[in-house]
């Protein structure tokens, strides 16, 4: 049984699926904070579903691409069992996490991890321990809301040698709170492969709950 919070279909509104057709799955629950959280209804609220419905539903909606997120998803122990049974389904499977839990032994998923920055309140509680456990197909996330937080960004990208790493680098500004124009200049400053992202279901649709 997982606790779920919804399973919908939409637009991919982040990384570098973004555009795509997608169905999500977020499960009820997250360990962190973050302050410019955008989904803190998934922290309590949510159904029981056993496997077998939440795989049934997705089957329903379409599995070509399908996320997995929250809250944090794998804060639930049973995740690990729903991201290799939607992986059988036979298409892409993605799960966005926090990175502050560690990273499960995996075959097929990819994981989207977010690299908490100072401006989240939550920089201390990454696991980066995650940092050696990621995949080729994997995406590493830098949520920013100021100059302090890019170069944060900056600092750990170039102190573990992940622009070497050949996985995506997203940067993505926080709504309201930095300017998208500012974190482009940065990002071409910066001479890093890093790639900007706007959060696309935001713009599409803003202030609906309909995206990552």
């Amino acid at each position: 049984m997982l606790k779920v919070h919804e399973i919908f279909r939409s637009l991919q509104g982040e990384s570098t699926f973004a555009g795509l057709p997608c169905t999500f799955v977020r499960l009820t629950g997250c360990n962190l904070r973050c302050r410019w959280c955008d989904t803190t209804h998934a922290w309590d609220e949510g159904t029981e579903m056993t496997l077998a419905a939440i795989l049934g539903r997705v089957r329903e909606l379409g599995a070509d691409l399908v996320e997995v997120t929250g809250g944090e998803p794998l804060f639930q122990d049973e995740a690990t069992d729903l991201l290799d049974d939607l992986c059988r389904l036979g298409g892409t499977v993605l799960v966005e996490t926090n990175g502050s839990l560690p990273l499960p032994p995996r075959r097929a998923w990819h994981a989207i991890l977010d690299v908490k920055c100072p401006g989240s309140g939550m920089h201390e509680r990454m696991h980066w321990n995650n940092l050696e456990r990621l995949h080729p197909g994997d995406e590493l996330k830098f949520v920013v809301a100021n100059r302090e937080d890019f170069d944060y960004a900056v600092g750990k990208i170039r102190r573990h040698g992940l622009e070497k790493r050949n996985l995506p680098l997203l940067v993505s500004p926080v709504v309201g709170e930095v300017k998208p124009a500012d974190v482009a200049a940065w990002v071409l400053e910066s001479r890093l492969p890093l790639r900007l992202q706007l959060q696309l279901h935001k713009l599409l649709w803003p202030g609906v709950n309909c995206g990552v």
